[in-house]
């Protein structure tokens, strides 16, 4: 299967790319998605592999700050079972867990983060997912194309797969 590209977003204040940079093998599970369409794309689509534009949202600026790599596919999300976790769902099933998430690891972070207002001003991504008046999925998918395009707009090359 080709490889396939995301777009993953998080509140700096929440875990920032630089929060990544710290952990442990600069790899991390990506938990508390709470969305069924972006459920969807971990549990179906996502897989080992696959780079992903690291997203800072909620935040002055809004940018793409660097890219990670989807390094285990997805599997039961532990916070929805935990009543102390902010993302538990008493409604969740142990024997058949609503919510997924996979694990990335730090490829790069973005010298020059690549801003909201950046990608706004550059034609070819207008179709890009994240610019869609309306699109909140915290888990989105990216073309080919415009994956090459963020690179080319923070000044770097694509890093090859590891």
């Amino acid at each position: 299967m080709p490889r396939r590209f995301w777009l993953m977003k998080s509140e700096p204040d929440c875990f920032s790319i630089d929060d990544l940079a710290a952990a442990k093998n600069q790899t991390t599970y990506w938990d508390g998605v709470r969305n069924y369409q972006a459920r969807n794309f971990l549990r179906d689509d996502i897989k080992r592999g696959d780079g992903v534009l690291y997203y800072h949202s909620n935040c002055d600026p809004l940018a793409i700050v660097g890219t990670a790599e989807v390094v285990r596919d997805g599997y039961p999300d532990h916070t929805q079972f935990d009543a102390a976790c902010d993302h538990y769902d008493p409604k969740s099933d142990p024997d058949n867990p609503t919510w997924i998430m996979v694990d990335i690891r730090l490829v790069s972070k973005f010298e020059t983060p690549v801003t909201r207002q950046a990608m706004l001003a550059e034609k070819r991504l207008a179709k890009m997912m994240v610019l869609q008046r309306g699109s909140r999925l915290s888990v989105q998918p990216v073309t080919a194309e415009e994956w090459a395009i963020v690179h080319q707009l923070a000044g770097v090359a694509p890093k090859p797969k590891a």
